[in-house]
């Protein structure tokens, strides 16, 4: 395959996974001149098929497409300035993590502001799918806290 080709359907498959990132979307496949492009959400891997299949071997981005969390559709944002903390105290579990089931009301983390620990709610039912800040940092208001889809 020409190098020309491939960069072009490394782009598009970059656009892709931004797309899928964007939408929640699990998996996205098109089909265009006997080529068909799928790309997946778990480990963002990417396969073009193209005429004859033997030939053609699978296509990985190099980096999974980075979008601003403040655009995906389950963003948590800080409804506040403050410290934000994963956990009641130092020594105790986070309310949430990585994989957690949360429904609607479940204390997702706590915002101190002015020397009030804030608790701050899960707006929908979904799965934490990313943390996007570090426990006992600051955080301004409307930064993105974390993804729950």
């Amino acid at each position: 395959m020409p190098k020309a080709k491939l960069a072009a359907d490394s782009e598009l498959i970059r656009q892709l996974a931004a797309l899928i990132d964007e939408t929640g979307l699990t998996e996205i496949e098109i089909e265009h001149d006997g080529q068909r492009i799928r790309v997946a959400r778990r480990g963002f891997a990417a396969v073009e098929v193209g005429q004859p299949v033997a030939s053609t071997p699978p296509v990985v981005p190099e980096t999974p497409a980075i979008v601003d969390p403040s655009q995906h559709p389950g963003v948590i944002t800080s409804p506040m300035v403050g410290t934000a903390y994963w956990a009641s105290e130092p020594s105790a579990r986070p309310f949430v993590e990585v994989g957690s089931h949360v429904k609607v009301g479940d204390t997702l983390l706590i915002i101190e502001a002015m020397k009030t620990m804030n608790q701050i709610p899960a707006p929908r039912a979904g799965i934490v799918t990313r943390i996007l800040i570090e426990d006992g940092h600051p955080v301004e208001y409307g930064e993105p806290l974390m993804i729950v889809e």
